[in-house]
């Protein structure tokens, strides 16, 4: 884009902008949401748990299931090559806002332990994640993992909505099951 903007050759604007003027081209950094304190203390809270209970058994980890949900968008976003910017020396990663949201997104959730994705699914057009939702979604996984992880022991754990907690779990799995 410089080198086409100054009618110069991609090389000598390199050579310019590297050894001449010290830059470095680095790539954008997502910037992370805020969490509030009760966020970060209900986050330590629950590796602590986890540390614990892996202490105490070395198989733990293996019997974790967790979730995760991310938005499927109708276009593809700048990738961080796209996106890298020429920098002085001393100065920080250019910090870079995520894309504007697109008209045609959908939600895809997937569950996964140590050995794989478990379950997945796509959230409707139009529909609402409530705890109804969720507890359908649970339910169909709890389903699959009859069918998939026969006999063995799990947990359910998770992110923000759903809170690690090993008797919360052991809850769930009554009252779902």
């Amino acid at each position: 884009m410089i080198a086409e903007s100054l009618n110069m050759s991609v090389g000598s604007v390199f050579t310019i902008m590297t050894e001449d003027l010290k830059k470095k081209k680095l790539c954008a950094r997502f910037v992370p949401h805020t969490l509030t304190t009760e966020q970060k203390e209900h986050r330590i809270a629950s590796s602590e748990d986890l540390i614990a209970a892996a202490d105490e058994d070395p198989n733990f980890l293996k019997t974790i299931v967790t979730g995760d949900e991310s938005w499927c968008l109708e276009y593809d976003p700048e990738t961080n090559r796209q996106s890298s910017e020429w920098t002085s020396p001393g100065k920080g990663r250019p910090m870079k806002v995520r894309a504007s949201k697109s008209k045609t997104k959908t939600i895809l959730l997937v569950f996964f332990d140590s050995r794989g994705i478990i379950h997945h699914e796509f959230l409707r057009q139009l529909s609402t994640v409530t705890g109804a939702f969720y507890k359908d979604v649970l339910h169909r996984l709890l389903k699959r993992m009859r069918r998939v992880r026969l006999r063995e022991r799990f947990l359910v754990g998770g992110q923000e909505r759903i809170p690690f907690d090993r008797g919360w779990s052991y809850r769930l799995r009554e009252n779902l099951g």
